[in-house]
């Protein structure tokens, strides 16, 4: 199967955003509690928080992190899990129908995030509370001194506000599920009054208004049009939700949804256009994807358990196993993100660490990672810069989602501080051998300094507690350049971080 690609440096889509590359955590199943935090454990630190997994955690490169929720949010009173923690009072989650201890609150939280280096991302319960609540916590949160709600915080030995920026309004507020579900009009006046109290409390807010909570949602994409209508002027980002699975064993069809978030990508930028014009507004909003990754595994049984169990604390929840498959549409959901990068300037994995997570720990065990951390960690790593347009002229296929899918996934990010280009590259074939032809323009040199893939294995591969690193990278060989090209065989079902140090200089 030859491919014939081609990129020139000049030919760029956007600055990436290295919020691309973001995460989630919610108090859902063992996410905090037995993941990240868990008093007792071997590994956990005098404050109750797991090395092992905060190792695991670093080594992705976080840039920020989406907290508490969720549906968790819209139920919850953030002042529960502040002061004394021997005095917070322990509340029913009905988000997921368990108890909340909530001995991890906003300052544990905070602690643990400059612990990993990542900026928080903070959401604001506005369906069962609403402005007045999330402008008391952002006042807790961001102001000196000198008010009710920032010496309450400063009386719990935070003398310091810290500097979030980023303030998500309230969780997919369009789903029944949902705890004080709205309606479009309803819900986007409510996030327009509250992002303007935040904005006034601290202008370099970012606001993220709530988009549909999927594409498959009846009121989609009309609801991101009156949502707009009524809040534009004053937020900064509409957020997308979406989780993928594959329930028919149909390993083609599957990888084809990336297709379809690409579709789903810009229909919501078009609402965002129609909506500036028709409002003859400045500013321009972007798309937050701060919902994203596999579930299907456990999604069906999960559902059944949690909606009839006796409100247990962290119970195990969603924690999915993911196999060789979910690496490859990782990597490729990932490739569509810095090709979208010009719209997509946010995106969080959901969720970090047990709850359809990267990284797994059991409770008093081991920590691991799962196939999918490796492609994030890559992207996360090497996907910083300028994605640039890559043209690929090669065999495509059609499927139930999508038509022309190529089985060659490419994008490139040129890190230009660096003199890197960093190429990552999936072959969806079941079968075949992708020879590449890539052409290299606008670059007077380049040679691979580093190659890195993962093939080989059963699409159904895990990872465990017993077998770690079953499914994970190793050295490639067999690519490289040839004048200004690049060259190589990648095996069908093969996913490649090939890096070229492209040095200085430009040809024509």
């Amino acid at each position: 199967m030859l491919v014939r690609a081609s990129l020139h440096r000049d030919f760029k889509i956007s600055t990436i955003d290295d919020r691309l590359y973001s995460a989630f955590i919610e108090h859902m199943g063992r996410a905090i509690y037995s993941g990240i935090y868990e008093p007792g454990h071997p590994e956990a630190d005098s404050n109750g928080f797991r090395l092992d997994v905060l190792d695991l955690v670093r080594a992705l490169k976080i840039p920020a992190i989406r907290y508490p929720g969720g549906n968790f949010v819209s139920a919850y009173r953030w002042e529960d899990g502040v002061g004394p923690k021997e005095q917070r009072p322990v509340r029913l989650d009905l988000a997921w129908r368990s108890k909340e201890t909530n001995q991890v609150g906003i300052n544990e939280f905070a602690q643990w995030a400059e612990m990993a280096d990542i900026d928080m991302m903070l959401a604001v319960n506005l369906g069962s509370r609403g402005l007045e609540d999330a402008r008391n916590f952002a006042e807790y949160v961001l102001h000196p001194s000198g008010t009710y709600w920032s010496e309450l915080r400063r009386s719990h030995d935070v003398n310091k506000p810290y500097d979030v920026k980023m303030w998500c309004l309230g969780n997919e507020m369009d789903g029944p599920w949902q705890v004080g579900q709205k309606n479009a009009r309803e819900y986007g006046h409510l996030a327009n009054e509250t992002s303007k109290a935040l904005k006034a409390i601290n202008g370099n807010i970012e606001a993220i208004v709530c988009g549909s909570s999927n594409d498959e949602m009846p009121t989609y994409p009309d609801w991101e049009r009156e949502v707009l209508e009524e809040c534009y002027e004053n937020v900064d980002y509409i957020s997308l939700h979406k989780y993928f699975g594959n329930s028919s064993n149909d390993t083609l069809n599957y990888f084809g949804k990336i297709e379809e978030t690409g579709r789903y990508i810009q229909a919501i930028g078009g609402v965002i256009d129609f909506v500036k014009a028709k409002k003859r507004a400045k500013n321009d909003i972007y798309i937050c994807f701060d919902e994203w990754n596999v579930w299907y595994h456990q999604r069906e049984e999960d559902s059944r358990r949690w909606k009839t169990w006796d409100w247990p604390e962290a119970p195990d929840l969603l924690e999915e196993d993911y196999n060789f498959e979910d690496a490859l549409f990782v990597a490729g959901l990932l490739n569509e993100f810095i090709r979208r990068s010009d719209r997509v300037r946010i995106a969080c994995i959901a969720q970090l660490v047990n709850v359809i997570a990267p990284i797994r720990a059991e409770k008093g065990g081991v920590a691991w990672c799962q196939t999918i951390y490796y492609p994030y960690q890559f992207a996360s790593l090497y996907g910083r810069g300028v994605a640039l347009n890559v043209s690929v002229d090669g065999p495509t296929y059609d499927c139930s989602v999508a038509d022309d899918v190529n089985y060659l996934d490419v994008a490139a990010v040129h890190d230009e501080k660096n003199e890197k280009v960093t190429l990552f590259l999936v072959n969806r074939h079941l079968e075949e051998t992708a020879e590449l032809d890539l052409s290299l323009h606008g670059f007077d040199t380049a040679q691979v300094v580093e190659h890195k893939v993962m093939e080989g294995f059963g699409l159904r591969d895990t990872n465990g507690p017993d077998k770690p690193s079953a499914v994970a990278p190793f050295d490639g060989v067999g690519v490289g350049v040839e004048g200004c090209q690049v060259k190589g065989k990648l095996s069908p079902l093969s996913y490649h971080v090939v890096r070229l140090d492209v040095g200085r200089g430009v040809i024509s």
